[in-house]
């Protein structure tokens, strides 16, 4: 754990994994919870680092966390969502070469993965999803498509993602999804938040 001030009231705590991130994540979020710790103005997740904004005293905090024992996230912790997928993507046939498996069972290994939510980034509503085993993660896409639509269901590296809405992107496509992810008319508007536990269904494709 490297802790590193920002600002007087700001705190970036650098972790070695994406379960350790987790894990503290969590736990933070248990205690702001519980009455423990007094909420800070924000808590933001990433890939290897947790960010605290709005605290009155970091270096005490930095001293509580230090002895903490922070158990591994558990079920508990996570709510779960379902989001219907149409596998119709168009380079499902090619992450089905790259897995070397048939394009159906690209679809029956992806749906079967339960993902959660490691962190949030790239456009309001994006949630970068683990849970595929290292031998399934696939490089980006050798040249990015100037415009990916909404709904798209990619994989990058470790990552499962749904585009929340239309943009450039170098994923790999391999299904589309009529779930709203971003919506600033309802409470919260991003329907993936860090922890979120996610599970991909089926659906028929009409052509």
């Amino acid at each position: 754990m490297k802790p590193l001030p920002v600002g007087e009231h700001g705190l970036l705590i650098e972790l070695d994994t994406a379960e350790e991130v987790e894990a503290l994540h969590a736990e933070l979020l248990r205690r702001v919870a519980g009455g423990a710790l007094p909420p800070p103005r924000e808590i933001v997740p990433a890939a290897r680092t947790v960010f605290l904004d709005g605290l009155d005293d970091p270096r005490g905090l930095l001293a509580d966390i230090a002895s903490w024992h922070i158990p591994p996230p558990t079920a508990a912790d996570r709510p779960a969502i379902r989001i219907p997928v149409r596998y119709d993507g168009p380079d499902l046939a090619d992450v089905a070469a790259l897995w070397d498996v048939t394009p159906e069972e690209v679809v029956r290994l992806h749906s079967a993965t339960e993902f959660h939510v490691a962190f949030c980034g790239f456009a309001p509503g994006f949630g970068y999803l683990t849970g595929l085993p290292e031998p399934l993660h696939v490089p980006r896409r050798d040249t990015p498509r100037t415009k990916v639509p909404v709904g798209s269901v990619a994989l990058a590296g470790p990552y499962t993602g749904v585009y929340p809405r239309s943009s450039p992107g170098g994923w790999q496509l391999i299904g589309t999804t009529d779930t709203v992810l971003w919506d600033p008319r309802r409470e919260p508007a991003a329907l993936l938040a860090p922890g979120t536990r996610v599970r991909f269904v089926p659906q028929e494709t009409t052509r």
